[in-house]
Order: C-alpha cells, then structure tokens, then sequence
C-alpha cells in the first residue's frame, strides 16, 4: 500500500472517531496512535532511545 492510501485511510478513521466519538476521542485515538507509532519504531530497531535518553556512545 502506498503511503497516499495509508494517509487516506488514517484520515478517514480519525475523522469518523471525531464524528462519532468527539474531540476527545479524536485527541485519545491520536495520541494513542502515536505511542504505538514509538513503540514499532523501537521494535524494528528504527529508533535508538540510547541516543535520546542516554549519552551517546560516540564523541
């Protein structure tokens, strides 16, 4: 799937969240989503949170 069709399709799911849930569902779904944005960064080794939180391994 292209990344146009993966944006589409988030925004069609936000959207019908915010219409049939509020604006506080809405904030809940995007926040939500993305922490598990984070968390499959992590997984495939995408993200490094040594780099962030800790000091960095090269000078």
């Amino acid at each position: 799937m292209s990344t146009t069709r993966w944006c589409m399709t988030i925004g069609l799911v936000l959207g019908i969240v915010l219409g049939f849930g509020g604006w506080v569902a809405l904030l809940s779904a995007v926040i939500l989503g993305f922490i598990g944005l984070l968390v499959g960064r992590v997984a495939e080794g995408n993200l490094d949170l040594q780099a962030l939180f800790g000091r960095a391994s090269s000078r």
